[in-house]
């Protein structure tokens, strides 16, 4: 049997995941029959981004599974239309993009490249920076990507640690987990990278009282979701000299309004959300391998558990 696969994202999308996908159904032996616009009531499974416009999926009595293009599924986990399986994106296109993204930003911040773009004073003041195993990185967040980034870090000689919620283990990082561990690596991380989940439990994690627990002068970088940090309690830390910079790529409004402060702040890096982007190729072959074991009766690879929000 034909299975009909809706591709439910910005019009956009379509010219760049079309091939790669029909190419991926077809090496997952697949028989299917990929469209834009299929009758909701035809519908076997659904390739979703949150920006594609679908927001009920009553229509959809066929569906068997929506398989997410992103990693962050916050914007659909709590529809109560949804009463099918949801899977999010992992991928290596994802992990790598993140860890290039992340590891650039640490060593642009660990040796003070900032002061070398900016500087037209024609003085000679050579600041040493530490060796990197000398700097402390902490990341919050031990997931695929978070993990990913902890590991290339230590590769780099960085003294890393991370954080979760629950108890994780990465091979090579000092792990640390629940409310004592999250205060533990706040205080002694120089460079502090959030990679958290938007949850309910999660929004506004960096408020005042834990941006005060890092090390006066520390450098944030959040490429994980922009309600992670409570906006105004950011800027009054990098106004008082408590936080060196911030280097954002999330933000709670995507675009970033013109008129948002951090795009005049002078300790505020903005980057347009471009940390991991999905890439056609690599996701495609996830969402082959997911319709796969769907119809083959495996359990769905990154399911995502309701209850928990991601």
């Amino acid at each position: 049997m034909t299975l009909k696969v809706l591709f439910s994202a910005p019009p956009q999308q379509w010219s760049a995941f079309r091939a790669p996908l029909d190419r991926a159904f077809r090496e997952a032996g697949l028989d299917t029959d990929l469209r834009y616009d299929h009758p909701p009531g035809e519908v076997d499974y659904i390739v979703y981004a949150p920006s594609g416009g679908l927001s009920d999926f009553t229509p959809f009595t066929r569906a068997k599974a929506v398989l997410s293009l992103w990693a962050g599924v916050e914007s659909i986990v709590a529809n109560p239309t949804l009463k099918i399986p949801l899977t999010r994106m992992v991928d290596s296109g994802l992990a790598e993009g993140m860890v290039e993204w992340v590891s650039g930003h640490v060593l642009r911040h660990h040796l003070g490249l900032d002061v070398h773009i900016t500087r037209r004073d024609p003085r000679w003041n050579p600041v040493v920076p530490p060796l990197a195993r000398h700097r402390r990185v902490g990341l919050l967040g031990l997931g695929a990507l978070g993990s990913a980034c902890a590991r290339a870090l230590a590769g780099l000689n960085f003294n890393v640690s991370g954080w979760s919620r629950r108890p994780r283990q990465v091979e090579g990082i000092t792990c640390l987990h629940g409310e004592a561990g999250l205060a533990q690596i706040l205080s002694h991380s120089e460079i502090l990278v959030l990679l958290l989940p938007l949850t309910p439990t999660t929004e506004n994690l960096l408020d005042e009282r834990r941006l005060a627990l890092l090390p006066r002068g520390a450098f944030i970088l959040n490429p994980g979701r922009g309600a992670l940090i409570d906006d105004e309690a950011l800027i009054a830390a990098l106004d008082s000299g408590q936080l060196a910079h911030a280097t954002l790529d999330v933000f709670r409004t995507e675009p970033l309004p013109p008129e948002h402060p951090f795009w005049a702040h002078p300790r505020v890096t903005v980057t347009p959300h471009i940390a991991s982007e999905t890439r056609a190729e690599t996701a495609s072959q996830v969402v082959a391998e997911n319709i796969r074991r769907a119809e083959a009766g495996e359990p769905l690879l990154f399911l995502v558990d309701r209850d928990a929000g991601y």
